[in-house]
């Protein structure tokens, strides 16, 4: 486990052992949106604000990280599917932990939708990586979603406390799944789960919403935040992080979060 401790590390705050990922893969998905049309400058700004690592493709290492500003942590996802697809919901591998590792990722991730039609082979593909990272030492996140035709909420507490617990039992160092909605049904996700969880960001948000959100994860045990799209498209996304963070590591709370936002505090 030494070289998972050695790069787990890279991906999360030292001094309070949270994580603040942001994952840029969207382009994969859904084209050159925008916040992610110039790479270089949106790892720039999280990295300003105080994220942890950024999580993307192989073209996030080839054209966007550590190219310039402050450092920050590289997760390299290996699964992927387009919008334009039969079935979104089907990830498909698209990149190896030996290529990630030789890549200078601190760490790899791997999407499975719990429900989903090709849940079979999704959970084949996070059996089989799992072991891999366990051979080079190599953290894996999996993004554990209930996605599927007999899925009617997807942040239902029932669902989302068995995606977690798969990741955990299938091996995976960190699990990124939904928030279930308030902190005690939360606290029944990270409680059943071995490992430590980050709650995903969702879709676009206001911001007093989405802080919200952050402040429920914290009380509800999460180990940290995996925002996209409400971080990488807000107006500031250096200021939201820094408010983020406020919420997140120093136990600030929304208020005084809105006030760093808005620029009332630094």
């Amino acid at each position: 486990m030494y070289g998972k401790d050695i790069r787990i590390e890279r991906i999360m705050d030292r001094k309070t052992k949270k994580m603040i990922i942001v994952p840029l893969d969207h382009g994969v998905s859904q084209g050159p949106i925008h916040g992610l049309i110039d790479l270089c400058g949106t790892v720039d700004a999280v990295a300003e604000g105080g994220a942890t690592a950024v999580l993307g493709h192989v073209g996030l290492a080839l054209h966007g990280h550590r190219r310039s500003g402050e450092d920050i942590g590289l997760i390299l996802h290996l699964s992927a599917s387009t919008s334009l697809g039969p079935d979104p919901n089907n990830k498909v591998i698209v990149n190896s932990v030996t290529h990630a590792l030789k890549m200078g990722a601190d760490a790899v991730s791997v999407h499975v939708n719990i429900g989903a039609d090709s849940e079979s082979a999704m959970l084949s593909d996070l059996g089989r990586i799992s072991i891999e990272c366990m051979e080079w030492g190599m953290p894996l996140l999996a993004m554990m979603y209930p996605r599927g035709r007999k899925i009617e909420c997807e942040s239902d507490v029932e669902h989302v406390k068995l995606a977690a617990r798969v990741a955990a039992e299938l091996g995976a160092d960190l699990v990124k799944t939904v928030y279930t909605g308030d902190p005690d049904s939360f606290r029944e996700v990270t409680e059943g789960c071995s490992v430590p969880v980050v709650v995903a960001g969702g879709s676009k948000m206001n911001d007093r919403e989405m802080l919200e959100i952050v402040e429920g994860s914290m009380l509800g045990g999460a180990a940290g935040i995996s925002i996209g799209r409400n971080v990488f498209q807000h107006r500031d996304p250096a200021a939201f992080l820094t408010a983020a963070r406020a919420v997140l590591m120093e136990q600030r709370s929304v208020e005084e979060a809105l006030e760093i936002l808005e620029g009332g505090e630094k």
